[in-house]
């Protein structure tokens, strides 16, 4: 880009769309399997094509593209796999409900025409969150993206599932599922998610088939004794010895149940006799294997009774509960109802209530494939950031049950197994035209798809066209990093892990970083019924994705939650603004020329600023390396607001702006410019937008600054010494400054100030830059003290190497000024009292919010500094009258 004059402030909107399709357009974020760099890459959590993009979205995409960019400039060809999840339940309710609005439902338009019409919906409405991705400034490579459903993963879809089958890892059988009755589903039992639900602990009497008695049960699912075919109790039970072979009879049905013995049962819930009920409950169900029970289901998919039930069928559940129990009651047999709370799994989608049901599904033989997932965490060959979730994943890994791989709908991967009337059952990647056993032709392939995460589990693999050996897999399997939230470490970390290294023979990634999640800036969770959700649509359009990057990338500590805030993402455009305005200054002292080479004879600012420079690059690098984000954002930040803006910016001037040493403006010019490019190629991979801009119109840059080198390779320049000197410097500097401040001295007037150096090295450097001294804390030329000596009525601050003082006869009207600092100090005890009050009132601190509190106690500690500092200031100022 030309050189042109810098518009005095930064606006994203004119800047943003314009370099995504510049970046887009020159094929800057496309993986070259063939390229000579070495290999980074990194899938994308496929967001759900139903989705739209959130703050966990944000967060997790930001750090992908943080770590992508910088990967990249440092010569790695990159690989950011992009695409999106069919998510079928999901995606299946929203067709579902558009065509309720029209009246009809998909049964109405059947399998096959339901299915298109998904797709068509897709179409229309999948890709928006592709496209808002985009607008984040995510750098994936968009000539590769993929579909959960597109022909070539569905394909490996098909080969992974008949391989598993042919291996005895995938079998169909009768289990126990989480049964969603509004979904018409199977669930995991990771999508069936518990919640504290305030129910009932029935005490129900069981009389004894011979009429002595009764055995007392509890239970919370009075309607499914209806299914019971036993009753259990503990062979250590004291309370249950001498039962012999007494059998009871089920209440209000009057069928005939053993009473079996089984040390399973709990002798401390309840009353120590288990009902149970095999084909409604997974632990009944085992108990039933073990001791040959019936499994007999009392309801349909719609949760309601059916013929088993009795006189109760054709009631829903709950209905079916409360019928039941009043029929108990008047029976005598309902003993006592006691209220209880407890963990019931409801559907991750719909939230109804799970009702666990026995049925015929398809399930993964998981404990082979989880044996060598958990291997690979232990062993190092995958690591877990933060390494708190390790201990997670082993327990999830070493109790994993067999998984659950049917769902009832028709949206999704349809399960590639074919029935015959003669029992055969045959799995083939493609459709089978003759059963193999009989040689009939009528053959009906199973109406079943499989769970959404069951194609996500082959992502790191099928995205690079496994089952094909790809150039891409060469090159980039297995992938980097994975960036994940830990609410799917269990759904989706775990399952990759599995198939990745059963059909890659090697793990799917070697790093998994786990990030928080966003709260607000109460740190509660943001939902919709709260009214406390930031979308990060608006809060892009407002301050810009730039600012709104950095501020995801400052607070993202590892293992705590970001607080987010509108007023913390406008700070960060005052930071943007802040580059900004840098960048108009540092142009306009550049000129349109190339600048010239580095000084052979660099002053100590240059020594100073560049070691600076140099060491930041590395202290950002190797934060990001490690996924400490918010450390390397802090690092940049730090560098470029306070030392290069507020510092170095200052010192430059003096020289640039000094036409009698040319030599030494050429000099500064040069330094400034290789500063400035190195400062925004720091930046870029968390503002990428605003430094594009910046970079295009510096003299002698050359294309996109993410094709320029990461500038990490200085340490030559790395000048401990420099540091330390102008380190003294400022701080001298900034004792006089905030001398004036206390004593209420104009900035504009010059003032006396005398050094007490504490060693003649400390002299010499203090000497050699008395001129800088004087300039940036406007002051006569400095004079010198010795041991023990202070200058009459000063002021002093005592540095760890020099001693400062500003003589005030003269500056300062010591009976003025002490009326000053009274009427100050007064007023602050005045604003603080309420506080302080608050914080001694245990009521307050009783209930009032966590952050409420804290920011009381902030502002106590900080109108209290500030008390002590103007305290210290009427002394010093009482001492000199």
């Amino acid at each position: 880009m030309a050189q042109e004059t810098l518009p005095k402030s930064y606006e994203p909107s004119q800047v943003e769309e314009r370099w995504y399709a510049y970046w887009e357009r020159e094929g800057l974020f496309t993986a070259d399997p063939a390229g000579k760099g070495p290999a980074y890459s990194i899938v994308i959590p496929p967001p759900n094509v139903t989705g739209q993009l959130h703050m966990g979205h944000a967060l997790n995409n930001t750090m992908q593209d943080i770590m992508c960019r910088y990967k990249r400039m440092l010569g790695y060809e990159v690989l950011w796999m992009p695409g999106t999840d069919h998510a079928g339940i999901a995606t299946q309710n929203v067709v579902e409900r558009q065509l309720a609005a029209e009246g009809k439902t998909r049964h109405d338009l059947g399998r096959e025409a339901f299915i298109e019409r998904v797709w068509e919906w897709r179409a229309e409405y999948g890709g928006k969150i592709i496209n808002q991705l985009k607008r984040l400034g995510a750098s994936c490579d968009w000539s590769r993206e993929r579909f959960t459903m597109d022909e070539g993963l569905s394909r490996a879809v098909r080969e992974v599932f008949v391989r598993l089958y042919e291996e005895g890892l995938i079998y169909r059988g009768d289990y126990i599922i989480n049964w969603c009755p509004r979904c018409h589903t199977a669930l995991s039992d990771l999508e069936s998610e518990h919640e504290e639900v305030k129910g009932g602990l029935y005490h129900i009497r069981y009389p004894f088939k011979n009429g002595k008695g009764y055995l007392v049960v509890a239970t919370t699912r009075p309607e499914t004794l209806l299914g019971d075919t036993a009753v259990a109790v503990n062979p250590d039970d004291p309370r249950y010895q001498n039962l012999g072979d007494d059998t009871v009879l089920l209440p209000l049905i009057g069928r005939e149940l053993p009473i079996i013995r089984d040390s399973y049962v709990s002798t401390d819930f309840g009353t120590g006799a288990l009902k149970v009920t095999p084909a409604h409950d997974p632990n009944d169900f085992l108990l039933g294997q073990q001791h040959g029970l019936a499994a007999i289901r009392v309801m349909d998919d719609d949760g309601v009774i059916n013929a088993e039930g009795g006189p109760y069928a054709g009631m829903e559940r709950f209905e079916a509960r409360k019928a039941m129990l009043a029929d108990l009651d008047a029976q005598g047999l309902l003993e006592k109802q006691e209220d209880y709370m407890h963990s019931v799994g409801h559907c991750y989608r719909c939230k109804t209530m799970v009702e666990p049901i026995l049925s015929k599904q398809w399930f993964v033989k998981v404990g082979p494939l989880a044996e060598e997932a958990l291997k690979a965490v232990q062993t190092g060959r995958t690591k877990i950031v933060p390494t708190q979730w390790e201990k997670t994943y082993y327990e999830w890994m070493t109790n994993i049950r067999d998984w659950c791989v049917s769902r009832q709908i028709w949206w999704g991967h349809r399960i590639p197994a074919w029935y015959c009337e003669c029992g055969e059952v045959i799995v083939s990647r493609t459709a089978p035209e003759k059963c193999p056993a009989c040689g009939s032709g009528e053959l009906r392939q199973e109406t079943d798809v499989l769970d959404t995460w069951f194609s996500s589990a082959l992502w790191p693999f099928s995205t690079m066209g496994w089952p094909d050996q790809t150039p891409e897999l060469s090159k980039f399997y297995p992938t980097s990093c994975l960036v994940t939230g830990f609410d799917i470490l269990f759904f989706w970390v775990a399952r990759m892990m599995m198939m990745g290294i059963k059909f890659m023979g090697e793990v799917p990634f070697t790093d998994v970083y786990i990030h928080a999640l966003v709260r607000d800036a109460s740190g509660q969770k943001m939902s919709k019924s709260k009214g406390n959700v930031i979308d990060p649509l608006i809060v892009m359009d407002e301050f810009g994705t730039d600012a709104f990057r950095f501020t995801l990338a400052a607070f993202a500590a590892q293992g705590r939650d970001i607080k987010m805030s509108e007023e913390r993402i406008a700070g960060y455009r005052n930071f943007v603004n802040k580059i900004w305005n840098a960048a108009r200054f540092t142009l306009m002292n550049l000129g349109e020329g190339e600048p010239g080479e580095l000084p052979t004879e660099p002053t100590l600012e240059d020594r100073w600023i560049l070691s600076r420079v140099s060491r930041v690059a590395q202290e950002v690098g190797r934060a990001i390396e490690e996924y400490r984000f918010n450390e390397a954002a802090s690092a940049a930040y730090q560098f470029v607001w306070h030392e290069f803006c507020d510092w170095y910016l200052e010192l430059a001037k003096g020289p640039l702006y000094d036409e009698s040493d040319p030599e030494r403006q050429v000099a500064t010019r040069a330094v400034l410019a290789e500063v400035y490019s190195r400062l925004l190629r720091i930046l870029h991979p968390f503002m990428p937008f605003v430094t594009e801009e910046l970079w295009q119109r510096l003299p002698g840059a050359q294309g996109s600054i993410m094709q320029a080198p990461w500038p990490g390779e200085h340490d030559d320049q790395i000048d401990p010494q420099a540091e330390h000197d102008m380190g003294l410097v400022m701080e001298v500097i900034g004792a006089v400054r905030n001398i004036r401040g206390e004593m209420g001295i104009s900035p504009g007037r010059e003032v006396p100030v005398v050094l007490l150096p504490y060693s003649d090295q400390v002299f010499s450097v203090l000497q050699a830059q008395s001129a800088r001294i004087q300039s940036l804390a406007k002051t006569t030329e400095p004079g010198w003290a010795s041991e023990g000596e202070q200058p009459a009525k000063s002021a002093g601050a005592a540095l760890a190497e020099v001693t400062v003082f500003v003589p005030l006869e003269g500056l300062v009207d010591f009976s003025a000024e002490e009326a000053r600092l009274d009427k100050e100090l007064a007023k602050l005890e005045k604003e603080i009292t309420p506080s302080r009050k608050k914080l001694t009132n245990q009521g307050f601190l009783a209930k009032a919010p966590e952050e409420v509190v804290a920011k009381e106690k902030a502002k106590v500690a900080e109108a209290e500094d500030k008390i002590a500092r103007i305290k210290q200031s009427l002394v010093r100022v009482k001492s000199f009258r």
